[in-house]
């Protein structure tokens, strides 16, 4: 198991202050040039506006262009899925879940260009978990080396309408503090809410086929409170013939599922996709959700709606223990056969400057977070706000962990063909035990591990 702690985050980062006051824009010397860029269209206006000033601001004092594209989230991945088969594509590529579907298999693939060159310039304020997620192994090469640019980084928080836990008669404060009893504390409220509202639930947990990430986000928290973090390791092993890691799926298995088959969970779960427990939860359909980022408060114009929404950061594990987060990490790549690389170098290193990605990520709202612990700790702005404090903490000072296609790109496969999403309804649906949906999920990881031999790492 890789962990990050918040000592090391905060040894790293002493070394820096006032980091949004180090650097002055880096700016491309040769003779001004284009690059074309596919970026994620934002979950807010906010988010847009902010990259169309970015990518202004950078224009104006380079003497480059940048033919950009905002597209939406879903679109996006088809549209680099067919540009990564065909050759066809621009010079730089930016979506949100680069970190767990496109750079793992494409860096093993070999279809990427390493970035060390880019990225080396602020090493040293990355936060270590962000850092050790741009090394991914290539099977040309193999070795690993840096192809994803972070420019930004996101935790997932809990989501919780206050107004409905204390209309069923309960107080946030008394909630317990370890992860299944938190969840448990949920379950008695429903037939209380029910009594006025006719269709509501206690919580939204993705037990969705559909993906692509939330569901299998879920899923990896709930294994790593119930110890089963060490399904995988650095060295890209997996460890299916652990007796806590097994022990660790099948509890995480039969808690998701007993919830859902008692009713507590909205029976649409099995097919949500990422944005459907965001508009659940928006409409109160259920009292708390467990999503990425602060995307569910930040939607929320009404002040007075979203002060009544609690952002609480993970609780202990189920062994009484604190347990990491596992850290996501927005970034770009520029694939082979980009037409203008160096311009597509120029514009990510002026990105990432720490004073830029900070201007620009609030200007977003903040819904995604810098990559450097430093940043926020020297910028108030990132907790003086009851949703943003919890969400930075959790992401930036607690403990954390990478996502596990880091370790081995099979695993970026694993969810895309929804291997926890499969076991869980094959319970619900089959009534197949968590036992027997274990080894099945087993033997398909094992299948699919076995194309990705990682000889050195």
């Amino acid at each position: 198991m890789t962990m990050i702690t918040r000592r090391s985050v905060l040894r790293n980062s002493l070394a820096v202050a006032a980091a949004g006051t180090l650097a002055r824009p880096f700016i491309a010397k040769a003779a001004a040039s284009t690059a074309s860029i596919w970026w994620t269209q934002g979950f807010v206006p906010e988010e847009d506006a902010a990259f169309r000033k970015l990518v202004d601001e950078y224009q104006k004092q380079s003497g480059n262009t940048i033919d950009y594209s905002l597209i939406p989230f879903a679109p996006l991945q088809q549209k680099i899925v067919s540009a990564l088969t065909s050759g066809d594509v621009p010079d730089v590529i930016s979506h949100d879940v680069n970190d767990q579907i496109f750079v793992p298999q494409n860096a093993w693939d070999d279809k990427i260009i390493e970035v060390s060159d880019i990225i080396a310039s602020q090493k040293d304020l990355y936060h270590p978990t962000i850092w050790l997620a741009t090394q991914y192994y290539n099977n040309a090469t193999k070795k690993r080396g840096a192809y994803l640019i972070p420019f930004k980084s996101a935790a997932i928080p809990l989501h919780v309408w206050n107004g409905m836990v204390e209309k069923a008669g309960y107080k946030l404060a008394d909630a317990p503090k370890t992860w299944d009893a938190f969840w448990d504390f949920f379950k008695p409220m429903q037939a209380k809410l029910r009594e006025t509202t006719r269709n509501v639930y206690s919580m939204g947990l993705q037990c969705t086929t559909t993906g692509p990430a939330d569901g299998n986000n879920m899923f990896c928290q709930f294994l790593i409170a119930n110890g089963g973090n060490g399904i995988v390791t650095k060295d890209g092993k997996a460890h299916l013939d652990d007796a806590q890691v097994k022990e660790a799926v099948i509890k995480s298995l039969k808690y998701i599922t007993d919830a859902y088959k008692g009713g507590y969970v909205p029976s649409g779960a099995l097919s949500w996709n990422d944005a459907d427990d965001n508009n659940a939860f928006h409409s109160k359909l259920f009292v708390v959700d467990f999503d990425g980022t602060i995307s569910t408060e930040v939607a929320v114009a009404d002040k007075a709606e979203r002060d009544d929404i609690a952002t609480m950061g993970l609780t202990l594990g189920n062994d009484g223990k604190p347990m990491p987060a596992q850290l996501g990490v927005g970034g770009a790549f520029i694939p082979k056969g980009a037409k203008n690389i160096e311009v597509a170098k120029e514009f990510m290193k002026y990105l990432i400057q720490p004073n830029i990605v900070n201007d620009y990520l609030k200007n977003g709202l903040g819904r995604w977070l810098p990559p450097y612990p430093s940043v926020v700790k020297g910028d108030n702005w990132w907790f003086d706000d009851p949703h943003r404090k919890p969400y930075t903490t959790e992401a930036l000072l607690d403990q954390t962990v990478p996502n596990y296609m880091v370790f081995n790109p099979g695993w970026a496969e694993v969810n895309a063909q929804q291997v926890w999403g499969s076991a869980e309804a094959d319970i619900i649906r089959n009534g197949a035990t968590p036992e027997a949906a274990t080894d099945a999920a087993f033997k398909k990881i094992e299948a699919i591990l076995g194309k990705y031999p990682i000889v050195q790492s």
